[in-house]
């Protein structure tokens, strides 16, 4: 039934922090940009590593919603990463402060969380193998 996760929609509040912080300082890369005149919205296609994953979208005046890793709706947004001090050192340089680095009680792999620009926590999890998944 089910292929893969085609892709994660997020909605931002200001478009313009929100595409620097996804392109330029994660580095993904743009597929496609398009400005919808019909609903004062940008949208903005990302891949990662050439695998289409994130729709950034812009809404005028779109309502806040919680966004820690326990309110209802999405938790967090993970990313694989090779080696986790590299990934931070980088994200530093750009003033962008991570939270202590954990580790994950039940496959003892170590993880952290950031914020993109408008608090959705974004993970970055050291290890791609689906066996090491947390809970």
């Amino acid at each position: 039934m089910l292929q893969s996760i085609h892709h994660i929609a997020i909605i931002c509040s200001d478009y313009q922090r929100s595409k620097y912080f996804y392109t330029t300082l994660l580095k993904l890369e743009i597929i496609r940009e398009v400005y919808r005149e019909e609903r004062q919205s940008y949208k903005l296609d990302l891949a990662l590593n050439g695998q289409y994953i994130i729709e950034l979208f812009s809404f005028p005046s779109p309502p806040s919603r919680p966004s820690r890793p326990e309110a209802s709706g999405l938790r967090h947004l993970a990313f694989s990463v090779a080696n986790l001090e590299n990934v931070l050192a980088q994200l530093e340089k750009q003033g962008i402060a991570a939270e202590p680095i954990r580790t994950d009680e039940y496959t003892g792999k170590r993880f952290t969380f950031i914020a993109d620009p408008d608090g959705l926590p974004i993970e970055f999890y050291e290890g791609s193998d689906i066996t090491t998944l947390h809970q």
